[in-house]
């Protein structure tokens, strides 16, 4: 089998296949847990029907992305062993102690009230479920917290030293708490919060152009678009933080986002809107760019000096190519997501938010966006780390196993393959949930059978079903 690629470059697309697949699932059941615990609040406040119903139809969507995302996660370990041996012996010193950390303080933790929170109604008090609820909620919070640890440490690694070899752990405050971390982690997690807002508002705005003017249906709209409201302008803010973060502890990919070789020693660096760069020829041809801007943003100063990308080796250049256009695609998104929410602000000042039909259109096909903003970012991220898989420290190179390009080829086709109809099935019943819409449930009895995750969507999803 001769795909005409190395084994490392296979090596590189299998997992670049399975973390973009398993990274949407977790986005979804982050910020669906949050958003489930605040309905339960709110049912327990109020008495509200409409909220514990809202709960009964969203849990069962996130417990189906739950379910896809911890089989997915767990195929993810096994290519650590399977194609990047070199780095878990190299880096494991390091990474291996972080995702046991997330395993024993989140994981067990989600899954320990995870039965009472799929199926605790009417066996449980409901002070009882509404802290399953609160636990599962910050469990997703606690795993985001360990996994963006271990990453953030590859990408700005501190608090180590090399002995042998090898990578052993010497301060574990400056290993978890890496210059990194806290702009990785609050990004991630307002992310988290504009993936599952936007699934909210794109369902609830389906159900709006079908005709649905209930209130399940416009609490919903409306919940999701005042969380919208709040985590886009925060992303802005958390990216502008970020992006300040990485011009200093990763220059060389900063450089490469915005397509700028040479250093502006004498004059402002200007911020390209569109350009392609040419790795080989060494500039950003067709460029178009707004002067002074990109000095002011990266620096805050009108003049400020950021380093080129000819300040470094040719080898130890990233793909400017890739990053600027995934960096693009993600903040083109984040600026349409804050245009929604400030449209959001004027339709419901002037009582029109559930009525006007542009604007739903608009939130439908916003709905998906979010998704592809997250990939966009991470794309941004890894891409950007190469040719390190621990940032100056090890080369991607120097971490892959001793396989051949045959084995990594068969496997990644295989992966493809099951990818493809095992979640391809699961996104197809999520989509099915959707298209249904919530239901009023209150009056239905409260008792499920325990039994897995994926058994708490209980009812026929096809046309015309019966609960």
């Amino acid at each position: 089998m001769d795909l005409g690629l190395t084994a490392l470059e296979l090596a590189r697309i299998q997992f670049a296949f399975t973390v973009s697949f398993h990274i949407i699932f977790p986005a979804t059941s982050i910020g669906l847990a949050c958003f489930l615990a605040v309905l339960e609040w709110r049912w327990l406040r109020t008495r509200n029907a409409v909220y514990k119903d809202l709960f009964k139809y969203w849990v069962k969507i996130f417990a189906v992305a739950f379910g896809m995302g911890v089989v997915s996660g767990i195929v993810m370990s096994y290519e650590f062993g399977t194609n990047w041996s070199e780095f878990s012996r190299i880096a494991g010193g390091v990474t291996g102690p972080l995702l046991a950390y997330e395993v024993l303080s989140a994981f067990f933790l989600e899954a320990g009230f995870l039965g009472i929170m799929l199926f605790g109604w009417g066996r449980v008090g409901e002070r009882a479920h509404f802290f399953a609820t609160f636990m599962v909620a910050v469990g997703t919070c606690i795993s985001m917290f360990w996994i963006l640890s271990s990453n953030s440490w590859m990408q700005t690694p501190q608090g180590y030293g090399i002995e042998n070899g090898v990578i052993v752990p010497k301060d574990w405050l400056a290993i978890v708490f890496n210059p990194s971390f806290p702009y990785r982690f609050a990004h991630m997690a307002i992310a988290a919060l504009l993936v599952s807002s936007l699934v909210i508002a794109g369902s609830s705005a389906w159900q709006l152009l079908r005709g649905r003017r209930d209130a399940m249906v416009k609490t919903s709209f409306s919940m999701a678009m005042w969380m919208l409201l709040f985590a886009a302008p925060a992303q802005v803010l958390v990216g502008d933080q970020h992006g300040i973060n990485t011009l200093h502890h990763q220059p060389a990919k900063l450089a490469a986002i915005e397509g700028h070789w040479e250093t502006n020693h004498n004059e402002a660096m200007p911020l390209y809107l569109f350009g392609i760069p040419n790795m080989e020829q060494e500039k950003t041809n067709y460029a178009v760019g707004v002067p002074y801007l990109g000095s002011l943003i990266l620096t805050h100063e009108l003049n400020g000096v950021v380093p080129g990308l000819k300040e470094y080796k040719p080898e130890d250049r990233p793909n400017s190519l890739v990053l600027f256009w995934s960096f693009r695609i993600m903040v083109g998104l984040g600026m349409l997501m804050l245009l929604l929410a400030v449209l959001g602000v004027f339709l419901r000042k002037n009582k029109a938010i559930f009525e006007k039909t542009w604007f739903h259109k608009f939130a439908l096909v916003m709905g998906p966006m979010g998704y592809v903003a997250l990939l966009a970012g991470w794309f941004t991220t890894e891409v950007g780390r190469q040719p390190w898989v621990v940032y100056g420290v090890v080369r991607t190179k120097d971490a892959l196993s001793p396989v051949s390009a045959d084995q990594v080829g068969l496997t990644l086709i295989l992966f493809v393959l099951v990818y493809a109809v095992v979640f391809g099935t699961g996104v197809y019943y999520i989509l099915k949930l959707i298209h249904k819409g919530p239901e009023a449930l209150s009056q239905q009895p409260e008792h499920g059978t325990p039994m897995r995750p994926l058994s708490a969507v209980e009812e026929d999803i096809d046309e015309g079903g019966k609960p």
